[in-house]
């Protein structure tokens, strides 16, 4: 069965939200190698709508030269979006609205060929998924930092204890802790 895998940065005060506002100095070459590793195994890719609208203006027509990695993960990449309120046929290359109820089309692309699947930005989805139990590692990618306030972060008071296993811990020269949990049974 295949993975649904997250990677979010985060700062030591939570935030998730904005971390081209507070990440800036601290990433660092060995977090780049990192994430292209990651995104290697990937060969699907769910967004919330905010994500896919941010990012279906950005990465086809503003993306830089044909080496920047990202670019050329997330273009042609099969993308899957959470959107009650977005309709077909989506602008941006291998997007497809998710039809009906998110967690049933996450458990049939688990049961699908394929490699992970992964959940990119999209803090409502990554909650979402964790909170129902289909998120398969959550990845974070901690900075040393305090964003401080106004900024949203993944949890939220009231939410359930869940307790997590640790699976990976890197820490990168410019001070960086990414830190891979899963769901503890």
């Amino acid at each position: 069965m295949r993975k649904v895998i997250t990677g979010l940065f985060s700062s030591l005060d939570g935030a998730v939200e904005g971390p081209d506002k507070w990440q800036f100095d601290s990433f660092d070459a060995e977090l780049g190698e990192l994430m292209t590793r990651t995104i290697g195994g990937i060969d699907d890719v769910v967004l919330g709508r905010v994500t896919y609208q941010e990012w279906a203006d950005y990465w086809p027509s503003s993306a830089p030269a044909e080496d920047d990695v990202f670019a050329n993960f997330i273009n042609p990449v099969p993308k899957h979006v959470a959107s009650t309120t977005l309709t077909e046929p989506l602008t941006w290359q291998n997007s497809r609205v998710i039809e009906g109820d998110l967690h049933e089309h996450i458990r049939n692309l688990k049961r699908s060929q394929g490699g992970d699947i992964g959940v990119q930005g999209s803090i409502t989805v990554v909650r979402d998924l964790f909170l129902a139990g289909l998120l398969d590692e959550l990845t974070l990618i901690v900075h040393p930092v305090v964003a401080g306030g106004g900024f949203r972060r993944l949890f939220h008071p009231g939410d359930p204890m869940t307790r997590l296993e640790l699976v990976d811990l890197v820490r990168t020269s410019a001070g960086n802790s990414v830190v891979a949990y899963r769901r503890r049974e």
